[in-house]
This record gives C-alpha cells, sequence and structure tokens, in this order.
C-alpha cells in the first residue's frame, strides 16, 4: 500500500504542476500576469526494518513569482514616462506653432515693418499706406490666432484632466474592490491568490500611468495616495477624483480629492503620470507663453500707437490710433480675478497699464492687510511690497485702483496684466490717410538771415498720451494755437550768443544762450494759449531743436504748426525705428529687447522646453523599458521555459504512474500466491 501511496502522491503533484503550467501558458499574453511555480516536500518517512522509508511526496504550494522591488521600479518609471510624455504631446504642437513662418508671428511683424519703410520712402503714397493697414491687420488677425490656439489648448487640458479623473475613479474602486476581495480570500486559504493579487498590481500600474501614486501595504491591503500622502485608497475604500474651477484663475480646471469627511484642492501636490505632465506643462509653458505673447502684443500696440499720436496724418492732423486702447475699460477689468471667498459686496480690482516697457511676464498675487492697503508678491515668488490703495502705486507698469465696492483684511486677486492683451488687440484704423506720418513742427528762417546758423527740425517732446480723450484733444489744440514761437539771436559775445524766445504774440517766453560754430541741442518750453491767444494758466508743451553753424545778430527761426506734411516722413521714421528699439523689458537695470527680440526669445524658451521635453521622454521612456525587461526577466511567462516543463511534468506523471501500475502487480501476485 506505501508503494501505492507513493506514486498516487507523485501523480497528483505532477498533474497539478501541469495544470499549473497550463494556465501560464494560457495567460502568456495577459496583461500584469506573473508565472506560477509549484513547490513540493518530501513526506514524512517511516521507520521499518531500522530503516527509514519515505512516503512520497506533497505539494507545499502554488506560488507566484514576483520580485516587489522591482515592481516598485516599474510603478515609479511608469509614472514618469506618462508625465514625460503628455508633456512632450503638449509642447511640440505649441512649439511648431510658433516658430513656423505661416503660423508664428515673425514673419508677419517683418512684413509690417517692411510696410512702414516702404511709407516711410514715399509717405504720400495712397497704396503704400494702404499696404501697411492691411499688414497691421494680418498682423492682430495673427496674434488672435494664437491666442486662440493657446486657449483651446488650454480647454483641451481641462477636458483631458475631466476624462482622466473619471479614470483615476475607476481604477481606485476597482483596487479598493480587489483588496476586500484578496483578505477574504486569504482568510480562509491562507495564502493570497495570485490571479488577485496580479490584478491589483496592473490596476496600480494603470493607475500610475495616469497620476503618480505611493503604495503602503498594510496586512496584505493596498493604501494609495497622492504625492504628499493624501489618500486615494485605504483599504477596502476609496476616495474620489474631480475637477471644479476652485481656483482664482476660472479659466483652468483644478483637482479635488473627495473624501466622506471633506473636499480638498489637491493640484499643487500632484505629480507624475499623465494628469502630472499636464498640470506641469500648464505651469510651466502655457501661461507663462499666454502671458509673453500678451506683454509683446500690447507693447506693440501701445508703442506703435503712442508713436502715431506724436506726428501729424495727411490731413494735417494730429495721430489716431491704428490699434485699440490697451486700457479700454473692458482691458482694465479683465486683468484681475477676484477670490471666490472674498467679502461679501467687495469690489474688484481696475489694473491700468501705465508703462507697457516695464511689464514683466508674470501674474501678480493681491492681498488686502486693510481696506486700503495690500501686499503683493510675484509669481516667481518675489516680494514687491506693501502699498497704499490711494495714491495708487507704479507695480510693474500697472497701477491698481478699487472698482466698485468695498475691500476687507484678507481680500485677494489675482492680477494678469498681460494674459490676455493678444487675444483681445484689433487693428481699429481703416482709413489710411488717418496714418501720421509727419513732423508736427517745422523750422523755417528769416529771408533776411544772414548767418550760416542752420535748426534741425524740431521734434516735439511733450508726450501725448494718444488714449487722452478729452484731455488730449485740449492738448493738440493748444499747440496749434500756440504756434508759430521765433527765435530771435543777438551778438556773439565771449565765446557765447544769446537768443530770445517769443511767443505767436510776440510776447518773450525764454532765453537761452548758444556757443557759436558747434551743435546746441535746445529745448524750449512754450507756455500755452487758448484759441484767442489768452494764456492758459499751468499749460505748457516743449520742442527739441539743434542749432548748428553762427547765426548772425537779429537772425531769426520761426517753429510753426506743421499744417501741410503730406510729404513729411519724420514720424514714419521714428515709427520704423521700433522694430529695432529696445521697447520690451525695461526695468530697473535691465536695458529691455524690441518686439522682434522678445518674440524670438519666446519661440527659443518654448522650442528649448520641448527639447528638453523630448529628452526626458527618450530617457524616462528607456528607464521604463528597463524596467519592464526587469519585471519580465523574474516574472513574465516564457513560453520556452513552459513547454520544457510541460515535458517534464507529463514524463514525471508517467513515471508516477507507472509506480502505481507497479503496486498493482505486486498486489495481484500477493493476493494470487495466497
Amino acid at each position: 500500500m506505501s508503494l501505492l501511496n507513493i506514486g498516487m502522491s507523485g501523480l497528483n503533484a505532477s498533474q497539478v504542476s501541469l495544470a499549473t503550467v497550463g494556465n501560464n501558458i494560457a495567460n502568456a499574453n495577459t496583461a500584469g500576469y506573473s508565472r506560477q511555480q509549484t513547490t513540493q516536500v518530501s513526506n514524512a518517512s517511516n521507520l521499518y526494518g531500522g530503516v527509514f522509508i519515505g512516503s512520497g511526496t506533497t505539494l507545499a504550494d502554488v506560488r507566484r513569482v514576483y520580485n516587489a522591488y522591482l515592481d516598485n521600479q516599474l510603478q515609479t518609471s511608469t509614472s514618469l514616462s506618462s508625465d514625460a510624455n503628455a508633456y512632450l504631446d503638449q509642447v511640440n504642437p505649441l512649439d511648431k506653432l510658433f516658430s513656423d513662418k505661416n503660423t508664428g508671428i515673425s514673419a508677419v511683424l517683418s512684413s509690417f515693418f517692411t510696410s512702414v519703410q516702404t511709407a516711410a520712402g514715399t509717405p504720400s503714397d495712397t497704396a503704400a499706406r494702404q499696404l501697411l493697414l492691411t499688414n497691421a491687420q494680418t498682423l492682430s488677425n495673427r496674434f488672435n490666432a494664437l491666442a486662440s490656439q493657446m486657449t483651446q489648448q488650454n480647454e483641451g487640458i481641462n477636458s483631458q484632466l475631466t476624462t482622466l479623473t473619471g479614470q483615476v475613479n475607476q481604477l481606485t474602486a476597482s483596487i479598493a474592490s480587489l483588496n476586500q476581495q484578496i483578505a477574504q480570500a486569504s482568510t480562509s486559504s491562507g495564502s493570497g491568490p495570485s490571479n488577485l493579487l496580479d490584478a491589483r498590481n496592473e490596476a496600480v500600474r494603470s493607475l500610475n500611468e495616469l497620476v503618480g501614486v505611493t503604495v503602503q501595504e498594510q496586512n496584505g491591503s493596498y493604501n494609495v495616495s497622492l504625492g504628499n500622502g493624501q489618500p486615494l485608497v485605504l483599504g477596502n475604500t476609496s476616495n474620489t477624483l474631480s475637477t471644479a474651477r476652485t481656483g482664482i484663475d476660472k479659466s483652468q480646471l483644478n483637482i479635488q480629492l473627495n473624501s466622506p469627511s471633506k473636499t480638498s484642492d489637491v493640484t499643487s501636490v500632484i505629480s507624475g503620470g499623465k494628469i502630472g505632465g499636464l498640470l506641469r506643462y500648464r505651469d510651466d509653458v502655457l501661461v507663462p507663453a499666454q502671458n509673453d505673447l500678451g506683454r509683446t502684443a500690447l507693447v506693440m500696440a501701445d508703442k506703435i500707437n503712442s508713436q502715431l499720436g506724436q506726428g501729424l496724418d495727411a490731413n494735417g492732423e494730429f495721430g489716431a490710433s491704428l490699434f485699440s486702447n490697451i486700457n479700454s475699460a473692458t482691458a482694465i477689468s479683465q486683468r484681475s480675478l477676484g477670490a471666490s471667498n472674498n467679502s461679501t459686496g467687495s469690489g474688484n480690482l481696475d489694473v491700468t497699464i501705465t508703462n507697457s516697457s516695464a511689464l514683466t511676464t508674470f501674474d501678480y498675487s493681491v492681498t488686502f492687510t486693510a481696506a486700503d492697503k495690500y501686499t503683493v508678491k510675484r509669481s516667481d515668488g518675489k516680494d514687491m511690497g506693501s502699498f497704499d490703495l490711494s495714491p495708487a502705486a507704479e507695480i510693474d507698469g500697472f497701477k491698481l485702483d478699487l472698482n466698485g465696492g468695498g475691500l476687507s483684511a484678507g481680500d485677494s486677486f489675482k492680477v494678469t496684466p498681460t494674459r490676455n492683451a493678444a487675444s483681445s488687440i484689433k487693428t481699429q484704423m481703416t482709413d489710411s490717410n488717418k496714418l501720421a506720418f509727419a513732423g508736427p513742427l517745422v523750422a523755417t528762417g528769416s529771408t533776411s538771415n544772414g548767418g550760416t546758423g542752420a535748426l534741425t527740425p524740431p521734434v516735439l517732446s511733450t508726450p501725448l498720451d494718444i488714449y487722452g480723450g478729452a484731455d488730449l484733444a485740449a492738448l493738440q489744440a493748444g499747440i496749434k494755437d500756440s504756434m508759430p514761437v521765433t527765435l530771435a539771436f543777438k551778438d556773439a559775445a565771449g565765446g557765447s550768443q544769446a537768443y530770445e524766445v517769443f511767443n505767436s504774440k510776440g510776447q518773450s517766453i525764454g532765453t537761452g544762450t548758444i556757443v557759436p560754430g558747434q551743435s546746441n541741442d535746445l529745448t524750449i518750453n512754450v507756455p500755452m494759449l487758448d484759441a484767442s491767444g489768452a494764456p492758459i494758466p499751468g499749460q505748457s508743451f516743449s520742442f527739441n531743436t539743434t542749432v548748428s553753424g553762427s547765426p548772425s545778430k537779429n537772425d531769426k527761426y520761426e517753429i510753426a504748426f506743421n499744417a501741410d506734411g503730406k510729404k513729411d516722413n519724420r514720424n514714419a521714421n521714428e515709427l520704423l525705428a521700433l522694430q529695432t528699439k529696445a521697447t520690451v523689458g525695461v526695468t530697473g537695470g535691465n536695458a529691455g529687447m524690441s518686439m522682434t527680440t522678445a518674440y524670438s526669445r519666446l519661440v527659443e524658451q518654448v522650442g528649448a522646453k520641448a527639447s528638453q521635453a523630448l529628452g526626458d521622454s527618450t530617457a524616462s521612456g528607456a528607464i521604463l523599458s528597463r524596467a519592464k525587461s526587469e519585471v519580465a526577466s523574474v516574472s513574465q511567462v516564457n513560453l520556452d521555459d513552459e513547454a520544457a516543463d510541460l515535458l517534464k511534468f507529463q514524463q514525471y506523471y508517467t513515471a508516477s504512474s507507472q509506480i502505481i501500475k507497479a503496486a498493482q502487480e505486486t498486489f495481484s501476485t500477493l493476493i494470487n500466491s495466497l
């Protein structure tokens, strides 16, 4: 009977081993499946005739071939690779959008200034003027198109975040359910079922593709949490993620963690996975690029408008704006976003651009410490200081004013001075005759002058605020009514020569001296007169000119309003100079850069991010591939090995059958002999 039992034990063991090998082969393509192995131990030996005789074998376990360390490496590398790929998928289209001449700004900005150069060469040519207007429209449309593309990309990220959080919830619920099933199966059998353990590991790996998580095993269950320990799965219960516009910026969806007791915003702590990559791209590339492009658009519109405002158009009138007002009521109100928990009845902030050249590409957090006092912190972490609401202080080229209601301590705002500028810029001029190419003042010498003195064309040095409305109209009228101004020279004596300035009424308004034979830069201040010739109290303007040569005694020069300047291109040349003039980012010790350079730098920055993202994606992909290979070398089913085992256990089964047959024949012989 002992021989029969030995044969039966071998038969049973080989049968289970064959079933295990068959199961491995059947699951060779099952995701996350870990191959299984049988382990056998020898049965107890029996003492017989002074020696111990073995009694066969026992199946000890069907174990799962699994390495926790290698699996942890796979989970981490999966999270990093998904993050890098999601980031790369977003930054590549933006890089191509900015750098392509058919979609970027560089080509159309160059075309615009080329048309300015053409028009400056022939300021009276109607066709050249019209071409400039057409190119201005193309330029503003291109800014709008780029801004629209980035807005669509932001909405696309919002949509993806909503979809991905739903997938996260399905996986966390599955992990919690598997925890419960594994706990129940382990209680009844004493060991965890391999198929459920594999399914749980695969669910965690899939979860890491969506968001980076940390796993801790406790009493056989997986507790899954986000970066700083925010729990997604605790035992057999799971919390959910959702998207909501909980931040101050309602255009962006944030990620919320919902537990039975509370809901908290976890956007800032999420890293890894597709969700982490999307959030990282939004913060590192998309928002800064929107701000940077908006700043370039805003500076371009402001500087071109302001320069046109310093000249005269083909009708002999002061210039009008080519592009829309950068400080329109709509633009001012949209640059500030109030927090949802601000005090009841609190007003908003009006953000007015005071110096476009000083603008940065950062956002600003404004927190009120009292009803009229606030602190400002820039998005790069710089503390800008504490300020009073009145009088308004200039901060990086803008100032803040209260718009309705009142404010209380604790009220906060997010200020985005440049974010929406590229989408709101418009070409508003439709009549090319209103392009102000001429200088507003001209200088002519008296026909009776006998000296060699000469004056350069006078330049109006008093800035005319193109957006000044009624104030601008009054200043322009005052300049016209106060002209002409006469510069009269006296005798030269002691190496210098005196001069006196007279207004249009022949009244002396100033004196000075020059050095004959040298270039003498003069700034003449003119008290303003009204249409009747009466002085306007406290109002004046100034202009610059350079006197060269040696004027004779009583030589006179008249500086008058340029009523007919159709062929004058002085202001057009100043407009052309904006192409290379440092007008962007001129703050403190920073010399700034031109509009063309500013956009080129933006293209370079996005291109560098795209290049880095490609490198990160390649590197993390290689790490993931290696991690998969290492896990596969331990846990993956190898069909060649399984075929060899299949043959081995078939032979084992046959041999065990022969033992049973021998036992039967021996038993039959014994019976027959009796």
